[in-house]
């Protein structure tokens, strides 16, 4: 954004907008030539930056693309044009989605988990990881594995030691993911802080959590497992988050859960949100004032997108680039 603009917006990084639209970096920089939009501003390392409402306008762009229509007759068009030609082309069967790990897929990595060849588990997982991307790795293939996984242990078809070995594969794994992925820019938002209450042990979730947010461009800080609510509020403080993320797996009785949250919820500050996710099933049964539960891990950008659309006001006077170039 120019000093001159009176008007500071929320904006995306050319990356985030890949990320978002589906449109490639290349085809954002010839359309800008070529017809003159998009037409992003300079952040201030001279970076192209995306208005949201110039990104809103691409995802238009990019479902009558998907449609059949030319680029020539539709990146030139405005976003009530757009909506109009969307509303009145024809909608098509989608293609069935291809999954990233099948039934067979599951029963190779379980199969694995009991050899205990930790080589080619590890081995697996990075392929995986590469072949599909972040996103679709932690939706499509850690999803369905950490079901199979628990559900296995529950049967007693798995050992104790079998799925401790399998967890700190994965953690590890999502370490490495995290560390590899380019730091959010100074003034990034949101600041996501990112824990677990006492009594929950596991931290695969937020691993999980944390590798989509730094994907996104979010600015993170864990505070790892098992922390109590009075620390984490003094981190929120202290960090100025804007969210509170929490993974459940439902370790500790749903009564005490509740009880954690609203204590919580009372102590941070009141522009705080606090998200929570995993699969305690008190998380979706029991409603509880000011916290928001996830829909999983694969709602997890869209709640983020959501975040952020909600705070790009006119009158906000900041300027937010979120993503890297």
């Amino acid at each position: 954004m120019t000093a001159a603009d009176p008007t500071p917006t929320l904006t995306l990084s050319i990356a985030a907008v890949e990320r978002d639209t589906g449109l490639t970096k290349d085809t954002l920089r010839a359309w800008e030539r070529r017809y003159g939009f998009p037409a992003p501003c300079r952040d201030a390392v001279g970076e192209r930056a995306y208005p949201l409402d110039q990104v809103e306008r691409l995802r238009l762009i990019k479902r009558l693309l998907d449609a059949g229509h030319r680029p020539g007759r539709v990146v030139s068009m405005e976003a009530a044009t757009l909506r109009q030609l969307i509303d009145s082309t024809p909608a098509e069967r989608e293609p069935p989605v291809e999954r990233a790990l099948d039934d067979d897929g599951v029963l190779t990595y379980l199969a694995l988990i009991g050899l205990h060849d930790m080589v080619q588990l590890r081995q697996s997982l990075a392929r995986d990881l590469a072949r599909v991307g972040t996103v679709r790795f932690l939706t499509e293939v850690l999803v369905p594995l950490n079901a199979a996984v628990g559900e296995a242990w529950l049967r007693g078809q798995m050992q104790v030691f079998e799925e401790h070995a399998y967890t700190e594969a994965v953690q590890t794994l999502l370490h490495r993911t995290i560390a590899a992925t380019p730091p959010a820019p100074a003034g990034a938002q949101p600041r996501v802080l990112l824990a677990t209450l006492p009594g929950e042990p596991h931290g695969l979730g937020l691993l999980m959590v944390e590798a989509v947010l730094a994907l996104e461009g979010a600015a993170c800080v864990s505070l790892g497992v098992q922390t109590p609510v009075w620390d984490i509020v003094l981190a929120a403080r202290a960090y100025r988050a804007d969210i509170v993320a929490l993974s459940f797996t439902g370790c500790t009785g749903p009564n005490a859960t509740v009880h954690a949250l609203t204590e919580m919820r009372a102590k941070l500050p009141p522009q705080a949100s606090v998200w929570v996710g995993g699969g305690a099933p008190v998380l979706q049964r029991r409603r509880i004032a000011g916290v928001q539960p996830l829909g999983g891990i694969g709602r997890l950008q869209e709640s983020l997108h959501a975040w952020r659309r909600d705070r790009a006001r006119p009158d906000d006077r900041t300027l937010r680039t979120i993503g890297h170039s």
